[in-house]
């Protein structure tokens, strides 16, 4: 379980969700949890003032002494109320997850420039779909999805992909990282560590932020994890442990439910033995069904639709046989009974 967080407004950051890596509430304290962008780490003099963490122009990116992965990241920004520069050279700053990949940050408000290099790009790799800003001194608001790319044995496996909302419009819509980008570094592949800090750049501008946190996301195939995309060989292995797991459930059933979980195996495995004993239970079924009294055949309806639906789906995805005798009973009864839908 989750509780969530609560939505900013201009006058008040919201709260992050139950379950948030909270890198930045608006204290003086939590300034601790970033340093300079140097090696040797050094302390931060960027600064904090009403709440904010603000950038001293000329003291360089900074960083957050805890690394992550894959995660969504809500963070808010803003760029001086006092309009100076033009293109990229008014309010730019830059949020790089892992340190690597950059969704740009810029008051692009009545301020155009290249594409690529907008407020919401994935910099150096994809525009955002839409200027969405507010004007200049107001709070914006990303909320981020980060993908990392995923190699193996040195081929790439997953490209790695963000998505990006800005003040709540989808800006960048799972883009593919294409080597993660960077200044005229499109498609340049190469391989990311498993984890990295969140960096925020020093361009020249006293950019603000306040109300940053994280929540990392459960790993990939190929990662450690399940979830993403898959081999065909992962994905049957993950098949058949799901049918595995569900015959075992059916195992301890009875009757009626113990046969829909079987049929529901089949979707997983084509196991001969569940199909045997499936076709066999709905025949059972069906014999079971006609001995009903004609009185009694409406309370039946539910049952028998849904009985249908369950054979018809198995049939057209060929876990069982066209052919299926029961089939067409099933549907001679729903005729009987006048349950055909309306045309």
């Amino acid at each position: 379980m989750v509780t969530p967080g609560t939505f900013s407004t201009p006058q008040q950051p919201g709260k992050p969700p139950s379950d948030a890596v909270v890198l930045f509430d608006g204290s003086e304290a939590a300034l601790a949890k970033w340093e300079a962008d140097k090696s040797p780490a050094e302390p931060t003099r960027w600064v904090v003032k009403d709440g904010a963490m603000q950038c001293v122009p000329g003291s360089g990116y900074i960083r957050t002494k805890e690394s992550f992965g894959d995660c969504q990241l809500h963070i808010e920004w803003a760029a001086p109320a006092k309009v100076e520069g033009n293109s990229q050279g008014r309010g730019n700053s830059g949020v790089f997850l892992m340190g690597q990949t950059e969704v740009q940050v810029l008051d692009n408000f009545d301020n155009p420039t290249y594409a690529d290099g907008f407020a919401g790009s994935v910099y150096g790799v994809n525009p955002p779909y839409a200027n969405a800003l507010n004007k200049p001194g107001d709070w914006q608001v990303y909320d981020l999805i980060f993908r990392r790319p995923i190699y193996k044995d040195g081929k790439l496996l997953d490209s790695g992909r963000f998505t990006v909302m800005m003040n709540g419009v989808v800006v960048q819509d799972a883009t593919p990282l294409e080597g993660g980008g960077g200044h005229k570094g499109r498609s340049k592949e190469r391989p990311f560590p498993e984890k990295g800090p969140l960096k925020l750049q020093d361009h020249g501008n006293p950019v603000r932020y306040r109300n940053i946190w994280v929540r990392p996301l459960p790993p990939r195939a190929g990662d450690g994890g399940d979830m993403g995309v898959m081999s065909p060989e992962a994905a049957t292995a993950k098949k058949m442990e799901i049918a595995k797991r569900i015959r075992d459930d059916a195992a301890k059933l009875q009757g009626h439910a113990k046969l829909r979980r079987l049929m529901e195996s089949l979707c997983y495995e084509p196991d001969a033995a569940a199909r045997k004993e499936s076709e066999a239970g709905i025949a059972a079924w069906v014999a079971g069904i006609k001995q009903t009294p004609a009185g009694g055949m409406e309370a039946k309806k539910g049952e028998v639709m849904q009985m249908r639906d369950a054979v018809h789906y198995l049939v057209r995805f060929k876990f069982l046989p066209d052919a299926l005798p029961a089939k067409a009973e099933i549907d001679q009864l729903i005729k009987d009974s006048g349950w055909e839908p309306k045309k």
